[in-house]
This record gives structure tokens, C-alpha cells and sequence, in this order.
């Protein structure tokens, strides 16, 4: 380790990406993209943005990123939401790093699930925020009442991740009662796959703050783009640290197309039922192979075989081309978290399997 290291860095265990592979004709259902592309009208908005030779892009965008900021509370007016209630920063992961440094670091620690998101411990150890995970039932599923306990703030993923199990909005209501005097963060990158957004329960709880992404339902993880939503305060103590380390998070083609991907209703309609249905039909699938495959509500799905080895299976599916998620960690080491692709990509996933498993 380098000499010139801070004390910082040599204590950080950083996140791990899903790989993003090299190779071609691989079929790619290792990190939660969606398999159909954004709205035309992304693409249109961001051609509008470069016209004249790409003149705009001379300029700063938007330090704030107002026009987005109104799209989504026009999107969520039917909940009361104001464009003062929403926050956007550089993906979901941004936004959740602020949250952490903003509203989770407290004397008591944050509280999370044991089987979760990873990056909620990497912030934990780049923030010196002290934590306990709280550990999911024997199905993956969250106990609220194991949350009642002295904290500094909670944390979950709903659905959460890798597990897809969601917890529902009454039980969500029931913690943020139980635990007024806690910052209670809902993370959810797959709701539109399956739940019902907390975001209808803001406005009824000062305590409440709800991150989403538009990179999974909204086809555009590459573009980065993730936003909360609460009531004033907790968005104040978000744009205090954004304003001490990036006032320029969303560049322009960012906001144009995330501006636009909103106003295209139809088309986030008819992709995210497409993947809802290839879900259930892989899910169905893999069932038929005796995998145990947990209840999903996001776009992929977390399986073991009772007879073969998840790693090795992992493996195996490689050498057919295919790439999913394996976590060799404690409780779920054999299981495999698949994205649900195409109708195509699904069908050469279950070939595959077939293949190894015949």
C-alpha cells in the first residue's frame, strides 16, 4: 500500500461493480439494465441539446437542474410533491453518499438490513458513520420490529437488493410512526418493477426520505441520473453537501434526456410491463427446473438450486455465454441474482441451464 496513502484510504473497502465485460455476444444479465432502450424521445432531446455544433455545451448546466427538479414533482403531484421537496444529483449513488454524510451520521449508528445493498458499509467507512446491520428474516424479508432500537437512522432497499423482496407500504408507515426521531431512508431503485412508492407517504412524515434512479425503469443507467424526495428539511441538508462538493452534479444532456424520458409515459408503461411479464415467465421457468427462486418485485430474480453450486454454476453459465451475479457471502453464497433480459437473452439463459443441468 502506498506510502502517500491517507489513514482513510488504507481503512476504505470499496465497492464492487457488477462487471461490465469486454467480450461481444455475451448474454449480459449481471447488473439490473434494462433490456429495451429509453424513449426516442431521449435521444431527441439530447440531439436538441448539441444543435449548433454543440455551442450549449460551452456553458455550465443548471446548478440546480430547476426543469428537472418540476418534471418529477409533476410527475408525483398527485402526492402533494414541490419541486422545493425534490433533490438530484449523479445517479442514485450520489444522492445516497449525501444522504449518508447529511442525515445518517449521528452518535447512534445507522441501521440496515444484513443482506443488501453493498455500498450502504462503503459509505459507512468513507463517512466514519458507525452502523449494525439487522439481519432478514429466514425468507429475506425485513422485520420492522427489529428496527426498534436505539439508531442514528435506517436504511433498506425496497425491493431490496439482491433479493428483490419488498416490504409493504403499510409496514413501511408503521416504522416511520415507531421511529419518528430517526431519519428513515427508503432506497428504491426497482419499485417501479413491482411496489408501491413511499413517496405517496412524504408528506405525512418529516422523517421520510425516498431516493429513486432512472437507471433501471427509465433505460438509462447510462446517463446517470437519481433524485430524493422529502419534505424541505431533509432536502436542505442534501443541497448543503452537494453545494460543499459538486454545485454542478447533472450535466446538460443528463437533464435534457431525464427531462424527456418523463414525458414519455407510454413508453416507460410498455417496457416496464414487458419486463414484469418476462420476470414471471422466467421465474416460472426456472421453478420448472427446481430452483428456488424467491418472490421478486424488481427486474431480476434471486434463485438457488438445491443440487448444484451456485458458483459453479455462475461459472458454467459463462462458458455459455451468459453472465450473472454470484455474492460468495455468508446466507447467500448459492444463490444467483439474473436479470430479467429480452424475451431472447431469457430464452438463451434457460438453454443454458438446461444444457449444464441435463
Amino acid at each position: 500500500m502506498s506510502q502517500y496513502w491517507s489513514s482513510l484510504v488504507h481503512r476504505l473497502k470499496p465497492y464492487v461493480p457488477g462487471e461490465q465485460p469486454k467480450l461481444v455476444n455475451l448474454v449480459k444479465l449481471n447488473t439490473n439494465e434494462n433490456p429495451y432502450p429509453p424513449s426516442p424521445r431521449v435521444a431527441a432531446a439530447i440531439a436538441d441539446e448539441l444543435a449548433n455544433g454543440g455551442q450549449a455545451l460551452r456553458l455550465y448546466p443548471d446548478p440546480n437542474a430547476e426543469r428537472l427538479k418540476e418534471a418529477i414533482a409533476a410527475r408525483h403531484a398527485g402526492f402533494g410533491i414541490g419541486a422545493r421537496q425534490v433533490f438530484v444529483g449523479n445517479g442514485s449513488d450520489e444522492v445516497l453518499a449525501h444522504v449518508f454524510a447529511a442525515l445518517l451520521k449521528h452518535d447512534l449508528p445507522v441501521l440496515f438490513p444484513d443482506i443488501t445493498y453493498s455500498f450502504y458499509p462503503v459509505y459507512c467507512r468513507l463517512y466514519d458513520v458507525a452502523w449494525e446491520s439487522v439481519p432478514l428474516d429466514d425468507r429475506f424479508a425485513i422485520r420492522i420490529e427489529d428496527y426498534a432500537r436505539p439508531n442514528g437512522g435506517i436504511i433498506f432497499a425496497n425491493p431490496n437488493a439482491p433479493t428483490g423482496c419488498l416490504l409493504p407500504l403499510a409496514s413501511i408507515e408503521r416504522l416511520l410512526v415507531t421511529q419518528s426521531r430517526s431519519v428513515v431512508v427508503v432506497d428504491e431503485a426497482y419499485v417501479d418493477f413491482g411496489g408501491e412508492s413511499a413517496i405517496a407517504l412524504v408528506n405525512r412524515h418529516p422523517n421520510l426520505l425516498v431516493v429513486q434512479t432512472f437507471s433501471k425503469s427509465r433505460s438509462l443507467a447510462g446517463l446517470r441520473i437519481g433524485f430524493a424526495v422529502a419534505q424541505r428539511d431533509l432536502i436542505e441538508a442534501l443541497e448543503r453537501v452537494k453545494d460543499s462538493f459538486n454545485s454542478y452534479p447533472l450535466d446538460r444532456l443528463a437533464i435534457a434526456g431525464a427531462v424527456a424520458a418523463l414525458t414519455d409515459e407510454e413508453h416507460f408503461e410498455t417496457t416496464r410491463q414487458a419486463v414484469i411479464r418476462s420476470r414471471e415467465a422466467l421465474r416460472s421457468a426456472l421453478l420448472a427446473l427446481d430452483f428456488d427462486v424467491l418472490p421478486s418485485a424488481a427486474n431480476f430474480v434471486f434463485a438457488r438450486h438445491s443440487r448444484h453450486d451456485a458458483g459453479q454454476l455462475a461459472a458454467a453459465l459463462r462458458e455459455h455465454g451468459v453472465i450473472v451475479r454470484h455474492f460468495p457471502l455468508p446466507r447467500i453464497d448459492q444463490y444467483l441474482r439474473i436479470t430479467i433480459g429480452n424475451e431472447v437473452q431469457c430464452a438463451a439463459l434457460l438453454d443454458a441451464l438446461r444444457a449444464i443441468m441435463h
